[in-house]
């Protein structure tokens, strides 16, 4: 009988969760990593799950009965080499999730290139609103929950990423997960590191919409990506989200920050929200978190009542403090889009007061290159820009660009600390954005300005 399990790289957001999980089915579960930060790190420790720094083939002495590979790993990895040299059984976590917990159940899957953590936050939530107990797992954490995944004993809400799912399976994650319900937001490319184009990632949706079934639903954005997906086959009922016109879930927004939205359903049903989460990006989430909500059983008003009570997702545009009167963000944006569409909602939510954006090139598709025409334009809506560009990048941000006045480049992130500290006021709004950690930069620039 499988007792214990060891997880390579487990403080990654997806392996985090698979971790906490297995333990709440009984495993005896335990982790290897070589980035160990906040919060996965916190709530690993808190579930008693203990963490080896490194990947030392030590770690595995005694020998697990399952290793689960998170995609980071790769041949060469002095942990991986030990698996396979000594046979000891091995599997992908998005595997391991679809034939240990989601056999059987509902599977709510959010997909796309920007909105998955909150969309399925918000899906959950509601769910959970409605007393479903849903079980979740997702690449965030939601308040009002204690971490980023649960068992539940209802249907299960799972953030499908289109990431390949280890060095030995290199389909998407989300093919594993074989929904009932999926939500498509919007269709990018993006993962350079792993996909040639956007032609590649179509054909990984296209994967994933060939496992719904013909009783399911398909969900999704609009836009030419989308579409040509659909059209290489698609077997399930489609219904279009968003507030262009020919969407059959449509919203309205009752004021500038989208605080207040209207939601009308295709039969013409229409909810309320009241949040305290801003941009239109966020209206767009919220309007497909209800359909999904709604094709598994639960009324309009009852998820439009539900979304009014969210509290959101740390690092989702996350308001860490306010130090000296000025407000600092923590936001996990990393692609231009999503930059573009957090700095445009702050800046209808604050007016003209100064929006100061903090960007770490840090993502592999930033780090390539790829948006580096378009980064300077998303970051149009901030008053002040501090980009940091991490040692070894071979272009830079400003590269060929005319509009560098309000545009200042690091390559130390203390310098960047006390430039910030140097140049921010009362009253501003200091927008951090990273992927990572940003080497603490958060908790630095909270105790300075102080």
């Amino acid at each position: 009988m499988l007792k214990r399990v060891h997880i390579l790289g487990i403080c990654g957001t997806f392996m985090g969760g698979v971790a906490l999980l297995a333990r709440e089915l009984g495993y005896e579960v335990e982790g290897s990593d070589s980035n160990i930060y906040p919060p996965m790190s916190t709530m690993l420790e808190q579930a008693d799950i203990r963490i080896h720094e490194g990947y030392e083939p030590a770690h595995l002495c005694p020998a697990p009965d399952l290793v689960v590979i998170g995609n980071a790993l790769s041949r060469g990895n002095p942990s991986v080499e030990h698996v396979l040299d000594q046979q000891i059984p091995y599997i992908s976590g998005p595997q391991w999730l679809g034939e240990n917990l989601l056999e059987g159940r509902w599977v709510a899957a959010v997909a796309g290139t920007h909105g998955k953590t909150s969309t399925s936050s918000m899906l959950t939530w509601i769910l959970e609103c409605s007393g479903r107990d849903p079980g979740f797992l997702i690449g965030g954490v939601p308040f009002g929950f204690d971490g980023s995944a649960r068992l539940g004993s209802g249907p299960f809400v799972v953030e499908a990423d289109e990431y390949d799912s280890a060095f030995f399976d290199k389909r998407s994650k989300f093919v594993h997960y074989k929904p009932k319900t999926l939500v498509i937001n919007n269709l990018e490319f993006d993962h350079a590191d792993i996909f040639d184009d956007l032609r590649a990632i179509q054909t990984q949706f296209h994967h994933l919409i060939r496992c719904v079934p013909a009783r399911g639903k398909v969900l999704c954005g609009s836009g030419q990506a989308i579409d040509e997906v659909l059209k290489r086959g698609c077997w399930t009922p489609v219904e279009r989200l968003g507030g262009s016109a020919d969407a059959v879930w449509q919203f309205s927004a009752q004021s500038a920050s989208h605080r207040e939205l209207e939601i009308q359903s295709p039969g013409g049903e229409r909810g309320s929200v009241s949040w305290n989460l801003i941009g239109r990006h966020n209206a767009e989430n919220a309007v497909a978190a209800v359909a999904a909500a709604t094709d598994m059983g639960v009324t309009i008003t009852d998820a439009c009542a539900a979304l009014s009570i969210f509290g959101g997702v740390k690092r989702r545009l996350e308001l860490i403090g306010t130090p000296g009167g000025a407000f600092v963000y923590d936001d996990f944006a990393h692609h231009p889009t999503a930059i573009d569409a957090t700095l445009c909602g702050v800046r209808q939510t604050v007016g003209s007061a100064r929006v100061i954006a903090v960007v770490e090139v840090r993502s592999n598709t930033m780090k390539y290159g790829i948006h580096k025409s378009t980064l300077i334009p998303a970051t149009s809506d901030a008053d002040e820009v501090f980009w940091f560009e991490p040692p070894g990048l071979d272009w830079s941000v400003l590269e060929g660009s005319i509009e560098t006045e309000k545009h200042h480049v690091f390559h130390h992130v203390s310098d960047l600390h006390d430039a910030l500290v140097q140049h921010v006021k009362s009253g501003d709004h200091i927008v951090i954005m990273s992927n990572g950690s940003f080497s603490g930069l958060h908790r630095q620039l909270l105790q300075s300005l102080a």
